[in-house]
């Protein structure tokens, strides 16, 4: 079964012994980085706990914080944004270096950029546009968001974000530089960067429902080729290009290292006013 279309809900029915108002409400991120640990729940695993959507990630954070799911994969920074989350342990959607899918690709030197064109569905991605630029290169250039079409970006602004499966079908081109953001954070920080986690809106009942999470992404990591081949006839991506991105370019365990790369994010986002400053990481229990 590949993985299902946005707005799809899962092909079977709940068991008897658990009606459509029982089950857990998940949203997934539609990308391919979001595969891999959503893969158990998306091959229909355990239906009769949990009802899946597959939306771009600003929309998975919207639904969320508006009570329409009660889990998501969502960009890292909502998780102290939306009030009462807490993080799902054990999977997430990282990198140690280059990431290949969030991308600055800009007409100008990045000292010379005066406006950047953000991906309309990024949340993560855009913060860490904001940092970089503070940060590492010194600049505040002005921000705009647009709908991830890079030459009608490019012709608004000196440069444009782009994320997910799109990046990966950015090609260099002459006159053009290209950032790899989670490179420059990694060059900044020393440290992993966080995009999306498992998350879980407040008053939801989810402790003894971690193992799930957990067989999901364990599911992904041994269906590699499987999700490889799905990608390949599905996005018309190079097969080189797939293998490299989920085998070298991301990461999916949240381990040690990504939880302080995780907390440098939000220290960095808290000096610039980008998240609550009383906003602090909290997790499920199991």
């Amino acid at each position: 079964m590949s993985p299902r279309s946005r707005h799809d809900a899962p092909s079977a029915s709940p068991s008897a012994g658990a009606p459509e108002r029982s089950r857990v409400r998940v949203g997934i991120v539609d990308y391919l980085n979001a595969w891999p640990p959503a893969w158990g729940l998306l091959q229909g695993d355990r239906e009769d706990l949990f009802a899946c959507r597959c939306e771009l990630p600003a929309q998975v954070a919207r639904l969320l914080a508006a009570g329409e799911l009660d889990i998501g994969l969502i960009p890292s920074v909502e998780v102290l944004r939306i009030p009462g989350l807490r993080v799902v342990p054990g999977a997430c959607v990282a990198a140690d270096r280059e990431v290949r899918s969030v991308l600055l690709v800009s007409r100008r030197p990045i000292n010379r950029v005066e406006r950047v064109a953000l991906d309309l569905n990024s949340r993560t991605s855009a913060t860490l546009v904001r940092i970089l630029f503070e940060d590492r290169f010194g600049t505040r250039p002005e921000l705009i968001q647009r709908p991830p079409r890079l030459d009608e970006m490019l012709e608004e602004a000196d440069a444009a974000l782009i994320i997910g499966d799109p990046a990966l079908q950015v090609s260099r081109r002459a006159g053009h530089q290209v950032w790899d953001l989670a490179a420059e954070w990694r060059a900044m920080t020393g440290l992993p960067f966080v995009f999306a986690v498992w998350a879980a809106r407040e008053g939801v009942e989810v402790d003894d429902l971690v193992g799930h999470f957990r067989r999901s992404l364990e599911r992904g990591m041994a269906e590699l080729p499987a999700i490889e081949r799905e990608a390949v006839d599905r996005l018309g991506l190079d097969p080189e290009v797939v293998h490299r991105y989920l085998t070298e370019n991301l990461r999916f365990e949240l381990g040690p290292e990504e939880l302080l790369g995780l907390e440098e994010f939000y220290r960095r986002a808290r000096g610039l006013g980008l998240v609550p400053a009383e906003g602090r990481l909290r997790f499920v229990e199991g």
